[in-house]
């Protein structure tokens, strides 16, 4: 079945309630310019009441691994997911805690740019990435655009990365009325949800949450 991360958590009432909706994973964002932002200190007291199987990605724009994995420590969460520019040779990316795991946010209209930095490195990277989430972000806005990438076109890139051995995620203007066709093209390992479950930014509608999970779990069981 594919990994669900519902993104953008920002309260402990819409927290539960993706967890009782059967989300796998929740995202709770650590970027001050975002409307979803929110403190280490709120995000430690959802965490804690959170059950353990249940996935705590804190989402990170250009901040060193230093800062990310202090937040971690301090809020219980579980996984990083960075976004990074990947121009040079980025050792916050190969550093840091081992117990935690790490997804890389790339836009996948910028697919080309990034290529060389992940795929040339004779598989290290696998000692340091577990994801790759394809993402419909810009450099003006990381993410959270509400706007769906070019599936079709994207199919090569995600078949790349898969054969290079990463965990694919798909993330960008998903809902519950597309989701199952972009499992359908790009064959995902899990999907990743903002603004496309919310009433408005930072607060989730209820029944979008479960109609979105909802409608992955039946495109499960017709790939």
């Amino acid at each position: 079945m594919a990994w669900i991360k519902i993104c953008g958590t920002t309260n402990l009432e819409d927290a539960l309630m993706a967890v009782e909706a059967g989300a796998d994973a929740l995202g709770f964002v650590f970027y001050e310019k975002s409307p979803r932002n929110v403190t280490p200190e709120v995000v430690r007291e959802i965490v804690a009441k959170l059950p353990e199987r249940i996935e705590k990605v804190g989402v990170f724009v250009n901040e060193s691994f230093g800062f990310m994995e202090n937040v971690a420590e301090r809020t219980g969460l579980t996984s990083i997911q960075m976004h990074v520019d990947l121009s040079g040779d980025d050792g916050r990316l190969a550093a840091g805690n081992a117990g935690l795991k790490k997804y890389l946010v790339i836009p996948a209209d910028s697919y080309g740019k990034f290529h060389v930095a992940i795929f040339s490195r004779d598989h290290e990277s696998e000692k340091w990435l577990n994801a790759i989430f394809l993402d419909s972000g810009t450099s003006q806005q990381s993410g959270g655009t509400g706007i769906a990438f070019d599936w079709l076109k994207s199919a090569p890139i995600a078949e790349t990365i898969r054969r290079s051995g990463f965990d694919l995620v798909v993330a960008g203007g998903l809902k519950s009325g597309n989701v199952g066709e972009a499992i359908r093209i790009l064959n995902p390992w899990g999907v990743d949800v903002v603004s496309g479950v919310e009433s408005m930014p930072g607060k989730k509608d209820p029944e979008k949450v479960r109609a979105f999970i909802s409608a992955v779990r039946e495109a499960d069981k017709n790939k």
